[in-house]
């Protein structure tokens, strides 16, 4: 019932939390990818929304719902498949949104590319 075996760890990482003092929210940056950016994507997960603790991230899928409770033990059988045996190194996270065509992985990105919006415009007029 509801077992699987061998799913390969990509990472576990750490929620938004606070150190010092200061909020920590970047959580999905690489050794080859320092961007300062979150686990979720902009605009949330579908069905599920942001990413708030702890998390870890897993070869393949999971089945059930979303926020359903999972239990990870060792396996009783050592494994010898070769994919799962290598050491894997993240080199990117992808971050852009799931709905629709996402194009940015940040919402910085995103406003340096399409520059500033027709509101805020409007408000440096009326500012002035």
């Amino acid at each position: 019932h509801r077992t699987e075996v061998n799913k390969k760890i990509y990472r576990i990482g750490t929620g938004i939390h606070t150190r010092d003092g200061m909020l920590i929210q970047r959580n999905a940056s690489t050794e080859f990818d320092p961007t300062e950016k979150t686990i979720s994507p902009m605009g949330g997960f579908p069905h599920y929304g942001e990413v708030r603790q702890d998390y870890v991230m897993i070869r393949g899928c999971c089945v059930g719902p979303c926020k359903r409770i999972l239990t990870l033990r060792k396996s009783m059988q050592t494994t010898f498949q070769r994919r799962l045996m290598e050491n894997i190194t993240l080199k990117f996270i992808d971050t852009s949104s799931k709905w629709g065509h996402g194009r940015f992985q940040t919402s910085s990105e995103k406003r340096l590319f399409l520059g500033p919006l027709k509101k805020e415009l409007l408000s440096r007029v009326a500012a002035s």
